[in-house]
């Protein structure tokens, strides 16, 4: 298999831009970007990142607690920074706060807390698993990565406001309220 051809064909999943976020051996904040993020299970609640085992995050992982950050769609430079890319979009440092397992960046959409798990081989990647611990959920849209580029999300508009079932603008709006016809 052609691994150009591949990773074209993998592109075509969009999905969110993530950054796992760790402490160094000297205790340090740490972060790698990856959209490598699956959730795995509700009971127990795990999910899951896939790192590049050349990763420094791969190290700092290996029976650590992490955090997954989903970035907001404004936090481009972030993930830039931490793919080792840095941009002139922000002249400012990422921020971090203390989280629950790991450190935190400021601003994402979502962040998971993960105590570790499980580890597995991926090949040239490492399946991290982590139990999760804790979550924080704002109202942020999150940045989106699909073929190969950082996109936004827009407004999709619906075939349902059209339809005469349409709860909102149909033939009965969300308040109705139906009686049950009575049994004889």
């Amino acid at each position: 298999m052609d691994s150009r051809e591949l990773r074209n064909a993998f592109g075509q999943f969009a999905t969110g831009v993530t950054v796992v976020t760790c402490t160094s051996e000297e205790g340090r904040p740490h972060g790698a970007t990856v959209n490598a993020f699956t959730a795995v299970s509700l009971e127990p609640a795990l999910a899951q990142v896939t790192l590049t085992r050349t990763s420094k995050a791969c190290q700092y992982l290996d029976g650590k607690p992490f955090a997954i950050n989903v970035l907001a769609d404004d936090q481009l430079d972030v993930a830039w920074h931490f793919a080792g890319r840095p941009t002139k979009l922000s002249d400012r440092a990422p921020g971090w706060v203390d989280g629950p397992t790991a450190p935190l960046l400021e601003g994402a959409a979502t962040t998971i807390s993960c105590r570790p798990w499980r580890t597995y081989d991926g090949g040239d990647h490492l399946i991290v698993i982590g139990e999760v611990a804790a979550v924080g959920i704002t109202a942020r849209d999150p940045l989106l990565f699909h073929g190969g580029r950082f996109r936004y999300l827009g407004l999709v508009e619906t075939h349902w406001s059209g339809s005469i079932d349409c709860p909102d603008h149909g033939w009965f709006d969300a308040s109705a309220v139906f009686t049950p016809l009575a049994t004889f």
